[in-house]
């Protein structure tokens, strides 16, 4: 791969705390491992700084940039890169003006074209200081979504525990520490330069670290100039998170849903339709009279890619972009790819009939997701790189009997069945062992 499509100028104004509370160097680099494994006591909020693992820990990380030698977790990028689907790497050029589609002139007109250079000629430091964070608030959840794990979600880490799949729950969660929470608060706090927080969790708005960190940076008086982004999972409503995000610069709204139709009950369970939809139609309202940046957020899998087009019906109606962190890689069984060959042809065409029913001008690449002008440039981009992946993807039906006994166990637990939501699986479900 060339210079210009591997480099990524994130590692000069990004990075991210993780659920244990330990610091990695991107939102959207390929995770190996449970959190349990990803968790450094030496690169941590326990022992160490932000500031300090940002311009020392992350120096190899932009040198290797910067040679056109880009770590292996940043994968992910590359493969969505790859079926036409817009990056994690591509938005963070867009921040500091370096466009893909003409890369070198671009670069050369960046604002970060000085610290590039001043990263090159000193083995990767830097200068500069964090402005953009992701915050892993932790695994505190009241959903257990079947393609999650427990060490994001608390309610599916009990559920595996009953069931035998795991021996333990995962450790607390960093931001329930109150004083890795204080520390972190202080550092966050202190510095100027921030402007733009990301939260995860579990789901936020029910993780008591979330309002804390923002009132804090309200009562600092940062707030204005800082925009927040986060997801929901449509299952909750508060009121004081929301007087508290009207206080802050901009907006970033995620609203997790697979389907507006009834898999989304059995894949995002416990939900329930008519409360998820309900929220929904709440969400977007109070976004759209704040103006608010609103996105749906999914996470497509081999048990809803059937049913994607009725959250793109939803998005098209009211003008809202559709995105997913990236392509589901993990549980391998729930991978698109796992569907057979028929079926991945029939949601393929399903899918371009879509497409051709809802026509756009489509001139360049949409990079900025969010841009409202673009949104339903955006779909339509995004449903032609699942009907990309569904031709190219290599075939992985051979998981089905992995998927089918992970259903089984679960639906034991949980007193339902996937025939019930996927009846046209039957065929194939049955043939694997259902």
């Amino acid at each position: 791969m060339s210079f210009e499509n591997t480099f990524c100028p994130s590692p000069w104004f990004h990075m991210r705390i993780n659920n244990s509370g330990s610091y990695e160097y991107c939102r959207w680099q390929a995770k190996s491992g449970s959190t349990e494994t990803r968790i450094n006591f030496d690169h941590n909020i326990r022992s160490q700084s932000p500031l300090q693992y940002f311009r020392q820990v992350m120096s190899p990380i932009r040198e290797a940039m910067l040679q056109g030698t880009p770590p292996s977790a940043c994968s992910d990028c590359y493969v969505m890169e790859q079926h036409h689907k817009t990056s994690g790497r591509q938005r963070q050029l867009l921040k500091v003006g370096v466009q893909t589609s003409n890369f070198a002139k671009t670069m050369l007109s960046s604002p970060m074209l000085p610290d590039f250079k001043h990263s090159e000629n000193s083995q990767g430091s830097t200068e500069r200081t964090v402005s953009d964070w992701q915050i892993d608030l932790g695994n505190f959840c009241n959903s257990a979504c079947v393609f999650c794990n427990p060490e994001s979600s608390s309610r599916i880490a009990t559920e595996f525990k009953r069931m035998g799949l795991i021996d333990q729950v995962p450790a607390a969660n960093w931001c329930e520490d109150p004083e890795s929470l204080a520390r972190f608060v202080s550092d966050l706090t202190q510095c100027q330069s921030i402007r733009y927080l990301h939260f995860i969790g579990g789901e936020t708005l029910i993780t008591p670290g979330f309002v804390k960190i923002l009132e804090a940076v309200i009562a600092a008086g940062l707030a204005q100039d800082i925009t927040v982004g986060f997801t929901t999972n449509l299952t909750v409503w508060d009121d004081h998170v929301i007087d508290l995000l009207t206080q802050f610069h901009q907006v970033n709204l995620g609203m997790s849903v697979e389907a507006l139709d009834p898999v989304n009950d059995y894949v995002r369970w416990p939900g329930v339709l008519s409360t998820t939809r309900e929220l929904l139609d709440r969400w977007v309202a109070v976004a759209q009279a704040h103006n608010w940046m609103t996105q749906l957020r999914i996470t497509p899998t081999c048990l809803t890619i059937h049913r994607l087009t009725t959250v793109y019906d939803y998005a098209w109606q009211h003008n809202l972009a559709v995105e997913s962190c990236n392509f589901l890689t993990d549980p391998e069984f729930l991978r698109i790819s796992v569907l057979p060959q028929s079926q991945r042809d029939i949601i393929r065409d399903q899918l371009q009939t879509w497409i051709d029913h809802h026509p756009v001008h489509s001139g360049s690449q949409v990079i900025n997701t969010r841009d409202p002008h673009r949104a339903r440039e955006q779909i339509v981009q995004d449903a032609a790189s699942y009907v990309h992946l569904l031709t190219h993807v290599e075939d992985e039906s051979h998981r089905l009997p992995d998927l089918v006994n992970y259903l089984k166990r679960l639906e034991a637990s949980r007193g339902n069945s996937v025939l019930d939501y996927v009846p046209e699986y039957e065929s194939f479900l049955r043939s694997a062992g259902l």
